[in-house]
């Protein structure tokens, strides 16, 4: 029988700046739950909101895989590698921090907040050279059915990354429902609902809530409404 949590949106972290406002699923920065540190080899989902003109100074990582998706809005993206793009919904990006990365990400408009996803997943390969990419995503490729946007493999749909993960994006009206297999065994998947309610097997999940589920090879995922929403499949157990 499947594992299975879930974590309702009103139990997210929480913190205002002032310029950004961040919920997050795991604890993160002052939000600290001890239940909550991760889900796999996911760390972090935050769902951030920056301010107009706003945004993150430069400040360094290493040794993690960081993706941004952007929800709308567009995003500044600079960093040490001499990197500069700007993000937009419909993008998104992966930064492999390897043996050390500085970056800064900045709202381009210095007067509309932009929305965008955070995450981080622990890689499963320590001190890489670091690495920049981002790709332009077909929105008709995710309605009614999965749109593959992140795996481990270079040469295949969307981004890549130093782990055995898979992400997938899906925007189904209200009926639509399907199969979701594990790429790998031992994995798990962290369901985030953009909009709109979904079940995931008979578990119903909401607007901003995240529910894991893991041992088991496959489960089914229906649209309660028009909905959109994030699979992230990760291992459950990894050396880091």
């Amino acid at each position: 029988m499947a594992n299975t949590v879930l974590h309702k949106a009103d139990t997210r972290g929480f913190a205002n700046h002032g310029w950004l406002q961040s919920h997050q699923s795991f604890s993160f920065a002052n939000y600290y739950n001890p239940e909550r540190i991760h889900f796999g080899a996911l760390r972090v989902l935050n769902d951030d909101t920056v301010l107009g003109g706003g945004g993150f100074g430069k400040h360094p990582h290493d040794n993690m895989e960081i993706i941004s998706i952007p929800l709308s809005g567009d995003l500044e993206h600079k960093d040490s590698m001499g990197n500069t793009a700007v993000i937009r919904n419909g993008d998104i990006q992966v930064m492999s921090a390897g043996t050390g990365i500085y970056h800064s990400e900045y709202n381009k408009d210095a007067n509309e907040a932009v929305k965008f996803l955070q995450i981080w997943v622990f890689p499963n390969q320590r001190n890489v050279e670091p690495r920049y990419d981002q790709v332009t995503l077909d929105p008709a490729d995710r309605h009614n059915k999965l749109q593959q946007v992140l795996s481990p493999n270079p040469d295949d749909a969307g981004v890549w990354v130093y782990q055995q993960a898979w992400f997938h994006l899906g925007e189904f009206d209200k009926g639509v429902s399907t199969t979701y297999q594990m790429k790998a065994e031992g994995d798990g998947v962290y369901v985030f609902v953009l909009k709109g309610d979904v079940k995931v097997n008979d578990q119903v999940v909401n607007t901003r809530d995240g529910f894991g589920i893991w041992n088991t090879g496959e489960f089914t995922i229906t649209a309660e409404s028009d909905a959109e929403f994030l699979l992230m499949e990760v291992p459950m157990e990894f050396k880091y």
